[in-house]
């Protein structure tokens, strides 16, 4: 069931990265690339566990699909953890403009290592995470963001990390 569950993920992530447009409207952003530097603290609901993190997180806007979810991106980024815990991801987003006001929810399967950290239980970990940014220029945001991380039962055990951190993000 597991494997089956897996093949389905990476069939919908395929259809959803593979069919991407190249963005061709002059109303678009002229600024393709995105740069997310984030700062927080990782499972901050696990009081023996939680730790300092830092992170960076790439978008390109040159890539993106308009759906009834929303303007779909792919996302590649990583963190690394004060307890030398680090998780590298690939996944998708959606963006929402509310004007001065961006949602970006995003899910991104990824590989997890808890050097001296918390053990997750499995090295393949999901990444379910909702972002608020706020607009200080056409290029500059503000922001912060939750997310959790969790092994969907995959592993022997999975006891999952809530994190949240602050975001600055660069668009160049």
């Amino acid at each position: 069931m597991r494997k089956i569950a897996f093949l389905m993920l990476n069939g919908f992530l395929f259809f959803c990265l593979g069919n991407f447009s190249l963005a061709a409207d002059e109303n678009l952003k002229s600024n393709e690339s995105e740069l997310n530097f984030f700062t927080g603290m990782f499972d901050f609901s696990d009081h023996k566990q939680k730790a300092g993190t830092f992170g960076v997180q790439h978008q390109n806007d040159d890539l993106f699909r308009n759906s009834f979810l929303g303007k779909l991106s792919p996302v590649t980024g990583g963190f690394l953890t004060e307890n030398s815990a680090f998780y590298l991801y690939s996944g998708i987003q959606a963006e929402y403009d509310l004007g001065l006001v961006k949602i970006t929810p995003s899910f991104a399967p990824g590989y997890y290592n808890s050097g001296n950290g918390k053990d997750l239980g499995y090295p393949l970990e999901f990444k379910s995470e909702i972002q608020m940014t706020f607009d200080v220029s056409d290029s500059t945001h503000f922001g912060m963001s939750y997310n959790h991380i969790s092994n969907a039962s995959l592993g022997t055990k999975n006891p999952g990390a809530n994190s949240y951190m602050f975001n600055f993000i660069k668009q160049f």
